[in-house]
């Protein structure tokens, strides 16, 4: 069930003040009644034979205001004949109570006003109006009336009006604001819980997005090296007999893109499950290059330093090691690289060169593997470049923005 708001507008609160306002009122009225119900103003006639059909109009015609009227424009005439009976009703009364007949007539009007310069022109056309009548009674009734006389007289009753204005207006004021913050503290609230949830159909969208990443890279890289084992190993068997020095350097590239394919599939695994690597960048290059030099014969000299990058451009990375190790064995038949991995003016610079063939730029193909590191460079706004002549073998060079000291994500 929703929990019911306590403002000024609310049906609920409306109905309560209203009726509290119109009990005050015809108590108030019944004590003014009996308070004069004996004197004689003016005339012959008991001041209760004015007073009480005064005070029963005065109430009913504050009843077609309370639940009546619906606009302040249909409220005006209702003001007006206040007026005139707060008048006769002051010309056929002792003064007492008169104060607080006005106060309470006045809480309604306070209480229905939006702006604070109605209710201050209101309280004092009051104020102005309880001085006039109070002259106008004492003016009928043969006194003589000094103003100042009149505002000693009146001062008690004209602080108790101003207080009232004072104290409900603040209260009203003080309660919109409340109401308004609240308002805005629940639309934050409200909005905070769609920001959470988008937030979380963000990350929902994103890892669904990268487990397709994931699955198309097996498929491309993974697939890719075993089909490139099983033709070396192919190759190796054909030329075992005639040239076993070419079948031992073939053998070693396939056993290298086997390991490369392997630690590939345990990558992708991992990142499926959740588990993050725990190993740095740095470390993770070198055991590259341990695989790739253990009982192999091929020499690998580098410098590497110590970056810290996010997990995306760590895969990248290392799989571009991997694969241009493995192109510069297969294809180029290299049996010594240079690698370099640099950080500098916010660009991480990685460097594979080897000794090994080359080849003519203008006769090289782009494989499945050139064209997967030109794409996923670009993904991470960096960039891919190849320089290669014949017999002077193949440099690869690999520029990334840096990631700076942000947290690994």
């Amino acid at each position: 069930m929703k929990k019911r708001k306590f403002e000024l507008e609310n049906p609920f609160f409306v109905r309560c003040w209203k009726t509290i306002v119109f009990c005050l009122l015809i108590l108030v009225e019944i004590l003014i009644l009996l308070t004069n119900w004996e004197a004689r103003y003016f005339t012959d006639i008991p001041s209760w034979w004015v007073q009480l059909p005064a005070l029963f109009l005065l109430a009913f015609e504050n009843a077609l205001k309370f639940w009546a009227a619906r606009s302040a424009g249909a409220k005006i005439p209702c003001y007006v004949l206040d007026t005139v009976l707060l008048i006769v009703i002051t010309l056929f009364s002792d003064g007492a109570l008169l104060s607080t007949l006005y106060i309470v007539i006045l809480s309604e009007f306070y209480l229905t006003q939006t702006k604070l310069i109605g209710g201050i022109a209101m309280g004092v056309t009051s104020i102005g109006l309880f001085l006039i009548a109070f002259a106008v009674s004492g003016a009928l009734r043969g006194e003589d009336v000094k103003i100042a006389a009149l505002v000693t007289n009146a001062f008690n009753d004209i602080i108790i009006i101003a207080f009232h204005f004072l104290i409900v207006n603040f209260a009203v004021h003080m309660y919109r604001k409340n109401r308004e913050v609240t308002k805005a503290f629940d639309e934050l609230n409200e909005s905070n819980i769609k920001l959470g949830i988008a937030y979380r159909e963000l990350q929902e969208v994103t890892a669904l997005e990268e487990r397709q990443r994931i699955a198309k890279d097996i498929h491309d890289t993974a697939g890719h090296a075993i089909t490139t084992v099983i033709m070396q190993t192919e190759a190796a068997k054909l030329i075992l007999d005639s040239d076993p020095a070419e079948a031992k350097r073939r053998i070693a590239a396939a056993n290298l893109q086997a390991k490369n394919a392997l630690e590939e599939l345990r990558e992708s695994v991992h990142l499926l499950s959740g588990i993050s690597e725990q190993d740095t960048l740095k470390e993770q290059m070198e055991e590259i290059i341990h695989d790739t030099t253990d009982g192999t014969g091929i020499t690998v000299r580098y410098e590497i330093d110590e970056i810290s990058v996010c997990d995306a451009k760590r895969r990248f990375l290392c799989n571009t090691l991997k694969e241009g190790i493995s192109n510069g064995l297969r294809h180029g038949g290299a049996s010594a690289f240079w690698f370099e991995l640099k950080e500098a003016d916010g660009q991480i610079s990685f460097l594979l060169s080897d000794n090994g063939s080359g080849v003519d730029m203008t006769q090289i193909e782009e494989g499945l593997g050139l064209k997967g590191a030109y794409r996923r460079a670009e993904s991470l706004g960096g960039s891919v470049k190849i320089e290669s002549e014949r017999d002077e073998g193949f440099e690869l060079y690999v520029t990334l923005p840096s990631d700076g000291d942000k947290e690994k994500v």
